[in-house]
């Protein structure tokens, strides 16, 4: 039987799944939700407190022995230097685990850390990582063209050197440029200066795409064959399933580092998570741009099968 709240409105077993999955999964705050859904806050509160009670929601504790042996056995079975599994997605476990990762790495004074771009790389970097003075942190590809927050990798580069007490250097260059820019590029020396530490980064941060014809800003055109095969990029360096390149027409022209260069990484975290990325996590461990993995547990048990 629905209730009602203090304004007359009803509470219903829809409201309160609504509240929950707000709150819970898309980690809005109850004020939001609130505003969202056109209630008040005190409503909202009741809401997710009935929500347990009903059953609708379930809390658990979750035994972090179980997702370390998770990730102890991932990194065994995929060849990685380490990888760190979180029960949720959310950016507070991946940024703490991200953070254990570059803590134990130690970073020097003077280290060169690389950001990349994308939603996941953003809400890592937005909760904070470890202090490191005086590493100089730089963007791992040029800017894009779009104006989404999550493309805005000279910003995380910023913010990122914020955080970890650094310097930062910015890259004022478009990701994609013409043979005549490429070519006036590579002779500017302020261009210069910045992509030559791309030879001597030692910790990387990098989210994982997963391919999909025709998405806005991201899609390079492929013919019908790479297509078919590619199901990932690490700063739109493409792969297939087994690791291997996918080449595409304008690569030339794509200011990033190059593959090359991410495999020399002394550490190369890649962070990704939801079952939809497998594919494309493991091509990105195959290829051996990424050294590190921080991802859910789903993801971990998933990969932990298609690697046996």
């Amino acid at each position: 039987m629905a209730e009602r709240s203090k304004a007359g409105k009803v509470i219903s077993r829809g409201s309160m799944h609504a509240a929950a999955r707000m709150h819970y999964l898309d980690g809005l705050s109850q004020v939001e939700v609130a505003r969202r859904m056109e209630v008040s806050t005190a409503t909202v509160s009741r809401l997710l407190s009935l929500a347990r009670s009903e059953g609708i929601v379930r809390i658990e504790v979750v035994d972090l022995e179980e997702n370390d042996d998770l990730g102890t056995r991932l990194a065994a079975a995929l060849g990685l230097r380490a990888a760190r599994v979180v029960e949720s997605g959310r950016a507070p476990a991946l940024g703490a685990q991200v953070g254990a990762l570059i803590e134990e790495a130690s970073p020097a004074p003077g280290s060169v850390v690389a950001v990349g771009w994308g939603r996941t790389v953003q809400s890592v970097i937005s909760g904070g990582l470890p202090r490191c003075p005086d590493v100089v942190v730089v963007p791992a590809m040029g800017g894009m063209r779009e104006t989404e927050a999550h493309f805005q990798i000279n910003e995380f580069a910023r913010r990122a050197a914020d955080a970890m007490g650094g310097e930062a250097r910015l890259l004022y260059a478009p990701s994609m440029v013409s043979p005549e820019l490429s070519r006036l590029l590579s002779r500017d020396p302020q261009i210069a200066a910045l992509t030559s530490l791309w030879d001597r980064v030692d910790v990387a941060l990098l989210g994982i795409g997963r391919f999909r014809a025709g998405i806005a800003g991201v899609d390079p055109g492929f013919a019908a064959r790479e297509a078919e095969a590619a199901v990932g990029d690490v700063l739109r360096q493409y792969f297939d399933i087994a690791g291997r390149e996918v080449g595409w027409s304008g690569e030339g022209q794509l200011v990033s580092m190059r593959r090359d260069q991410l495999r020399r990484v002394g550490l190369s975290i890649g962070v990704a998570v939801g079952l939809e990325k497998s594919e494309a996590i493991l091509g990105a461990v195959r290829s051996g741009m990424i050294n590190a993995l921080v991802t859910d547990a789903q993801v971990a048990a998933d990969l932990l099968g298609r690697a046996s």
